[in-house]
């Protein structure tokens, strides 16, 4: 017996002539309903900065690498304090009302002023020293929350930038240890600066300061209690005025180092550290993996592993300082 096709789809009183238009009717409509659906909007990404505006075009290599076309399939929103810290808040709710898809943040207080915004949207931490201290994140393994990304230093960095001092001034004795002790994202780095110090046998002079006014006064005190070194705690506030601290390191004859490669660039005698625009790059891998999907909650945080030692000879003949032969060759760049 012939079975009719799709005749089980047709009612018995249907005719076969109006079925069958009903069928060919919705075949062909069914590709042109596909055609006629609007196509998703860019991914929207927004970017905290606490600080002076700086580029983030690694950032922006980084997705472009990654398929993302800014202004066709992606679109970023950037906001940046400017050195006006009280302004975190405000622009971190900005990029909430804009809907962003993620968010990513630099310096712990940063990322607080967006947590405090909201607990749904993903952020991606750039630039955080120890997100785990700071209370940030629960853990680096599991970060949990909506928070995950990149810390940029390591408990080992403290010792290496006495074990580098130690090589320059073998009679190093005593260190100043400068921080801005209103991020809380720098006490960890700053009690590890101090157990670093204590270990090698250094007496310390802590040299806090609550904001850019208070530069010149701390330092001259420090100056004062004659340190053998300056330690520069890494910070939005020590590396947004980093010229400063650089000249009054110099002033005050006073070999100083920092965890910011940018610091040597701005007249520091040293710079051990990670690489920022290396950061900036891989905080875009965090985006991607959030953008098809992933949950921050269970993206682990990345560490660091490798540093870059930076040495301004032009700072170190001006302070009347021999580099060792052994150092420069250890250097992955010398500035002249």
């Amino acid at each position: 017996m012939r079975r009719e096709p799709l005749g089980w789809l047709r009612s018995p009183d249907m005719p076969r002539r109006t079925f069958m238009a009903i069928i060919a009717g919705g075949l062909l409509a069914a590709p042109l309903a596909a055609e006629a659906q609007p196509a998703r909007r860019p991914w929207r990404v927004g970017f905290l900065g606490d600080g002076e505006r700086t580029s983030i075009a690694p950032f922006r290599e980084g997705l472009r690498e990654l398929g993302y076309i800014e202004g066709e399939t992606l679109v970023i929103d950037e906001r940046w304090t400017e050195d006006h810290s009280e302004r975190l808040p405000a622009l971190a709710g900005e990029l909430v009302r804009l809907n962003v898809d993620v968010i990513v943040a630099a310096g712990a207080r940063g990322i607080q002023a967006v947590q405090a915004e909201t607990q749904t949207i993903p952020i991606v931490m750039a630039v955080v020293p120890d997100p785990v201290s700071a209370g940030l994140v629960a853990s680096l393994a599991r970060p949990g929350g909506n928070t995950t990304g990149l810390t940029d230093q390591v408990p080992e960095l403290s010792d290496k930038e006495i074990q580098i001092l130690r090589e320059v001034l073998p009679r190093l004795r005593r260190v100043a240890i400068l921080w801005y002790e209103s991020n809380p994202g720098n006490l960890a780095t700053f009690d590890a600066t101090r157990k670093a110090a204590a270990k090698f046998g250094l007496a310390t002079i802590v040299v806090p300061v609550k904001g850019p006014q208070d530069l010149d006064g701390a330092i001259k005190r420090a100056a004062a209690s004659r340190p053998d070194a300056l330690i520069v705690i890494h910070d939005v506030l020590t590396v947004g005025h980093r010229t400063q601290i650089a000249r009054l390191a110099l002033k005050y004859r006073l070999p100083a180092i920092c965890a910011s490669s940018t610091f040597v660039d701005a007249g520091g005698l040293f710079a051990y550290a990670t690489s920022l625009p290396a950061l900036y790059r891989r905080a875009a891998l965090f985006v991607d993996r959030i953008l098809r999907g992933a949950k921050p909650a269970d993206i682990p945080i990345e560490q660091p592993t490798t540093f870059q030692l930076r040495i301004n000879l032009k700072t170190a003949k001006a302070l009347g300082l021999t580099i060792p032969p052994s150092l420069l060759q250890r250097a992955d760049q010398v500035i002249e």
